[in-house]
C-alpha cells in the first residue's frame, strides 16, 4: 500500500444520506472500501460503474486472460488493493498461485503460452506507451476478435485508472484481501 491512512475517508451506513444509502442497497454487504470511499462523490460514482461493470463482467475477453491483464497493470502501477482483490478474482478465473506470482515477473518470465505472453506484453506496452506496437497487435490478432483487442484496450486503461484513484485516495486493502507477497 502506498499510504497506511486513507486521504478520503471511507462512509459507513451511519454516516450516509439517504440518497447515498439508497444508492449503496445495490450493493452485498459488507462493502468493499473502494465503495465506501467512491460514495463521498455519488455522480462520479454512479456514472464510473456502468463502465466498470462493462469491464469487468461484460467484456467479450475470458475471464481468466482479462485477469492477467488486470492483475499486470495493477503490479505495474503499486496498485496493493488491487493486487489483492484481483488475486481472488484471478483464482477464481481459473489462474494458479504460480501464475500470478509470475505476473509480476512480466512477459520475459518462462512459462507463458504465447497467448499469455502476448497479453502481458500488450499491458506492458500500454501502461509504458499509450501504445500496444504492430507486433504485438498482430500477434493478438491472431487468437482474440477485434472487439475482445478493444476490450482488452479498455480493461487496461480502466485499471490504470482505478489503480491510480486507490493509490492516491488511499483506499485501504479490506479484511482478508492478498498483499504483493503470494
Amino acid at each position: 500500500m502506498r499510504l497506511s491512512k486513507p486521504r478520503v475517508k471511507p462512509l459507513e451506513r451511519d454516516s450516509l444520506d439517504d440518497a447515498q444509502r439508497e444508492f449503496m442497497s445495490r450493493f452485498e454487504e459488507p462493502w468493499f472500501n473502494i465503495y465506501k470511499t467512491l460514495i463521498n462523490h455519488p455522480d462520479l460514482f454512479r456514472r464510473w460503474l456502468v463502465f466498470a461493470n462493462h469491464v469487468l463482467g461484460k467484456s467479450t475477453l475470458p475471464a481468466r486472460e482479462r485477469e492477467i491483464v488486470i492483475l499486470r497493470i495493477g503490479y505495474l502501477c503499486r496498485s496493493g488493493y488491487e493486487w489483492g482483490q484481483h488475486v481472488l478474482i484471478g483464482r477464481g478465473s481459473g489462474l494458479s498461485d504460480e501464475e500470478i506470482r509470475r505476473i509480476k515477473d512480466g512477459p520475459g518470465a518462462l512459462g507463458w503460452s504465447e497467448v499469455d505472453r502476448l497479453l502481458l506484453t500488450a499491458t506492458d506496452e500500454l501502461r509504458d506507451d499509450a501504445h500496444i506496437s504492430d507486433a504485438t497487435w498482430q500477434g493478438l490478432a491472431r487468437h482474440f476478435s477485434e472487439q475482445q483487442l478493444m476490450d482488452l484496450v479498455f480493461t487496461v486503461g480502466q485499471y490504470n485508472l482505478v489503480s491510480m484513484a486507490l493509490n492516491t485516495l488511499g483506499v485501504q486493502p479490506d479484511a482478508g484481501l492478498p498483499g504483493f507477497d503470494v
